[in-house]
């Protein structure tokens, strides 16, 4: 089995866009590797931003989740094709590059009965595999000055963010995880709660700051061990901003901002933190899609921001009517990381 970097042409793109007489939409004027060879291509390219693919549920299945993250990337894409080229969309600023190819891995975990003891093994030696392709990806996009956005997939894709960054600025990085948990699990093999723990611990993160953590899901042994690290790991919790009212979102931004704003950073959205938005752990109460927006805007203003990471979105087959809410949802996150970020 192995996996494979799909990099797309307009060609194979252009059937997905819905053109409109006296519309020019996104997907017409976006742009393409124009090198089969990834570090080449992207030499040669002017754009800022670089949108790939991971469309896998791997992870999320090793952590026990719901399946569904493997659909995302086609929502999102069609979706994200057909907005409005204007002022605001600019499209020659970005580079489409592809999807990371992990049919053969799904295909093989889809027919091992989840209970056994060979399922979760299999899917921690997929997500080692996985990792080694995304930090590639991410190495060479960072390398070459231009900004990743990562649409997943699960949350087990942070670690080759992170990881990928560090490498290419050669130095450990900041992160800024929007998020109802901690991914901060045991180093017992990859899976999508423990990419930040694995990096972490291999040396990629300097500082880390989850914001609005649930307190409901999060163990006594976690917060102990983030107590063990609290000069370097921090967090504020989603009771005590918008529940309790003990703080606002406003000052918790500005926090953690100080945290890990002169630094460069990773800025991870975790679809779980959503209200009601269909993931691999949903739930009725989170932050709203307006404040999520915010977050991002925010975030995405800063200088230090290296790459923006959407994942945890579930998009169940057969049902279109949650494939296009997630679908427009990224959309709108992307669109608002870049353009703040110009």
């Amino acid at each position: 089995m192995s996996l494979q970097l799909h990099i797309y042409n307009k060609e194979e793109v252009l059937p997905l866009i819905n053109t409109r007489k006296g519309e020019t939409k996104l997907g017409e004027t976006i742009t393409f590797l124009d090198h089969n060879n990834l570090d080449e291509g992207l030499k040669h390219s002017t754009s800022k931003y670089v949108i790939f693919g991971i469309p896998e549920d791997i992870g999320v299945q090793g952590n026990n989740g719901i399946k569904g993250t493997r659909n995302t990337w086609n929502h999102f894409l069609s979706n994200f094709l057909n907005i409005q080229e204007n002022h605001y969309n600019i499209g020659h600023d970005i580079l489409l590059l592809g999807y990371l190819d992990c049919s053969n891995f799904l295909d093989k975990l889809d027919h091992i009965d989840p209970a056994k003891k060979k399922f979760k093994t299999q899917c921690y030696e997929a997500v080692t595999a996985i990792d080694e392709w995304v930090t590639h990806v991410i190495t060479s996009i960072v390398k070459h000055g231009k900004k990743p956005i990562i649409i997943g997939g699960g949350h087990n894709n942070a670690y080759g963010n992170i990881k990928g960054t560090a490498l290419a600025l050669n130095k450990p990085i900041n992160v800024i995880n929007f998020d109802a948990h901690t991914d901060f699990r045991a180093l017992e093999g990859r899976h999508s709660g423990n990419g930040f723990s694995y990096a972490y611990k291999e040396g990629f993160i300097k500082n880390y700051f989850i914001f609005g953590l649930h307190e409901n899901y999060t163990s006594k042994n976690v917060f102990k061990e983030l107590s063990k690290l609290y000069d370097t790991i921090n967090y504020n919790t989603f009771e005590a901003i918008m529940v309790r009212k003990e703080t606002s979102l406003k000052k918790e931004m500005k926090y953690a901002k100080k945290w890990i704003g002169k630094h460069p950073f990773g800025l991870e959205i975790d679809c779980d933190a959503i209200q009601d938005i269909s993931s691999s752990a949903v739930s009725p109460s989170g932050f709203s899609v307006n404040e999520t927006r915010a977050f991002v805007s925010y975030f995405g203003n800063l200088k230090k921001v290296k790459y923006l990471h959407l994942c945890e979105a579930s998009t169940p087959e057969n049902q279109s009517d949650t494939s296009k809410k997630i679908g427009k949802l990224l959309t709108y996150l992307v669109t608002d990381f870049m353009k703040i970020n110009d």
